[in-house]
């Protein structure tokens, strides 16, 4: 991990009438509607609640490069946990303020590891740093229209650092891929399904939470004072963490199972009828 430097953000004082210090939203599929867009209603409950006292955090399995428009749409300044946790991000100030990489020999290991039990799979990955690129391999489908490119050589899948790789399969599934994924090459990288066709792989022991703790810290937050949105298994960990977990009706099942409650969708508004409910 490297540190290159103390943020400092507003909306660090107690939240009034506001009974959590730190909202954490995830972004694809909670706090993003399905255009890619938040809506007014949204961005209003927000904006109350942090006026309130209370800090907003994106924590999003985007890499900066891919998260970094959509904050900047959003006039969003504060600290962001991108990368799935590898990185914590100023947005404001344009800069990363910490990254994590992946070990690139126990990746190559556990690609090894997984391909020995399910046949050669499609890959991508996520360079590390402001501008990493994504490297998108043949057969690997990038959902949108997400900048990436192409990996023609196997050999550039090495070439320099990396947060994560991508895996999908001909035939499996996500949640089955995932779970073999687990079980060949859990102990040698951490494996998260990130949302429909995107399982990753990570560096091990890494979650959101990882990320949104050491955001929280700079801000001088700690779980009791968290709640936090989610849709995806990757969630998990950051419910596990924050005091509450939210997750949105369309997630998944894995996450409404540990979840506090279940808001209505992202296309719904579900992340503002809780916060417009808490700060009544």
């Amino acid at each position: 991990m490297t540190d290159t430097g103390t943020a400092t953000v507003p909306g660090t004082d107690a939240a009034g009438g506001f009974p959590y210090r730190l909202i954490a939203t995830d972004l694809d599929g909670t706090l993003l509607r399905g255009d890619d867009t938040v809506s007014q209603r949204t961005r209003d409950a927000l904006a109350a609640a942090t006026a309130a006292g209370a800090a907003h955090i994106v924590v999003t399995g985007r890499a900066v490069p891919w998260t970094r428009h959509i904050l900047d749409d959003l006039g969003y300044d504060g600290l962001a946990v991108c990368g799935q946790g590898a990185q914590v991000y100023h947005a404001g100030e344009h800069r990363l303020l910490t990254s994590v990489t992946l070990d690139r020999q126990l990746a190559g290991v556990a690609l090894a590891k997984i391909e020995a039990e399910t046949g050669p799979l499609y890959l991508a990955a996520s360079r590390d740093g402001l501008d990493g690129d994504v490297l998108v391999g043949p057969g690997y489908e990038v959902g949108g229209d997400l900048p990436a490119l192409p990996l023609t050589d196997a050999s550039d899948l090495w070439s320099a650092p990396l947060n994560k790789i991508y895996i999908q399969h001909p035939t499996l599934s996500a949640d089955d891929l995932a779970e073999v994924a687990r079980q060949a090459a859990g102990g040698f990288v951490t494996v998260t399904m990130a949302g429909a066709g995107v399982v990753e792989l990570l560096p091990l022991g890494l979650s959101k939470a990882t990320g949104l703790s050491l955001a929280a810290r700079r801000l001088g937050l700690k779980a009791a004072d968290t709640i936090a949105f989610g849709d995806m298994p990757n969630d998990v960990p950051m419910f596990g963490w924050a005091a509450r977990g939210v997750a949105m009706a369309n997630a998944h099942e894995e996450l409404k199972a540990v979840a506090d409650e279940v808001t209505s969708s992202n296309d719904e508004d579900g992340i503002a009828v809780v916060l417009e409910r808490l700060s009544a």
